[in-house]
């Protein structure tokens, strides 16, 4: 497996979580995060440079979320905070060969991970 997500789990609301993802394959320019819930489409919700570690987040988990990596373990983190119902998702990491310059579509992306289930309670 590439690209291993965890972290994913059941947290009652206004609570806080990070996920995790290790990447074993080949180099890659960043790693962004995306989510999907059911019935909705995959959304960017962050992403990080693995360069210079310049970061770019969606509007809605820019003032909730931070996104890091440790490169020395080929690590990604998305902390996210003052969890929401609405926050409930599959969250799959990604990486990217391409530069990117901000929240990007799915379309930039080409390695996937299995996805994290996130699940926040009201």
């Amino acid at each position: 497996v590439q690209l291993q997500a965890s972290g994913g789990g059941l947290v009652q609301a206004g609570g806080s979580l990070t996920l995790s993802c290790v990447d074993s394959g080949r180099a890659f320019y960043a790693i962004g995060w995306f989510r999907q819930a059911p019935g909705k489409e995959r959304e960017f919700v962050a992403a990080i440079s693995w360069r210079d570690g310049k970061r770019y987040y969606s509007d809605y988990a820019k003032s909730r979320s931070t996104i890091s990596r440790d490169p020395a373990k080929n690590t990604a983190f998305l902390q996210m905070n003052s969890l929401k119902p609405e926050d409930t998702a599959l969250y799959f990491c990604t990486t990217t060969i391409q530069q990117i310059f901000g929240p990007s579509s799915s379309n930039l992306y080409d390695t996937w991970g299995q996805g994290t289930q996130l699940t926040v309670s009201s």
